[in-house]
């Protein structure tokens, strides 16, 4: 008989199969971005037609009267002496007549455009000039060209504060000529005239009155001699 071979079965190794992890999905920006709803402004069309009127009543004219003392930023300090009226073209226009003694000079002024003018200070402000000029003054290590223009914008401000500032920062304590120099003296007795006359218009004393409380307050000889 013949001996039937036994075919040998072969044996299937088990592999371990490792799970996979979570898959990334790569999303374009471009399609993100898509995705996002915009969202809506949070102002209506009507709102933003109250905020206009808003700003416009903020912006009101002020109405200045005969004799009223008023101060033109680039000139000081000076009196409305009258309110008239021209004609330019078909328009009629009314405008402001103003007289700045210190300067011997008279602006005219359009209403329309007296925004560049503002009411003289109040008590309470010439108090706290009178506390600046006190202070020390700032010592500034830049170059005198450009503190020069910086105290010159100050000056043309027309911010009753910023001009006390100069006048301390500027202030030598002393009458003698050769411890500033000639540009130094013109801006320090430029903004020093500019702030006393606001003085005298608001304490509505003598400028000899006007000169000794800033002098005072400076710490400045009081033998000055008047100009």
């Amino acid at each position: 008989m013949k001996k039937i071979k036994k075919k040998k079965s072969k044996v299937i190794k088990k592999v371990k199969i490792k799970p996979l992890g979570k898959i990334k999905l790569k999303t374009s920006k471009k399609k993100e971005k898509e995705v996002i709803p915009l969202r809506k402004s949070n102002y209506s069309q009507e709102d933003k037609v109250e905020i206009k009127k808003i700003k416009k009543q903020a912006t009101e004219k002020r109405v200045y009267n005969l004799k009223d003392f008023v101060v033109y930023p680039k000139h000081g300090v000076g009196k409305i002496m009258a309110v008239e009226k021209a004609k330019i073209g078909q328009i009629e226009i009314q405008f402001y007549k103003i007289f700045v003694e210190k300067e011997k000079l008279t602006l005219t002024v359009p209403i329309n455009q007296q925004s560049n003018l503002r009411p003289i200070a109040t008590i309470n402000q010439i108090n706290k000039c009178v506390s600046i000029l006190k202070t020390k003054p700032k010592i500034k290590r830049t170059m005198w060209s450009r503190r020069a223009q910086e105290y010159d914008q100050k000056i043309n401000s027309g911010k009753i504060y910023e001009l006390a500032e100069v006048v301390k920062d500027l202030n030598k304590n002393t009458d003698i000529i050769a411890d500033q120099s000639y540009s130094e003296r013109q801006l320090f007795e430029k903004a020093y005239e500019r702030l006393k006359s606001e003085f005298e218009a608001v304490l509505s004393v003598t400028p000899e009155e006007v000169q000794k409380k800033m002098d005072k307050a400076l710490g400045r000889n009081q033998n000055l001699v008047e100009e």
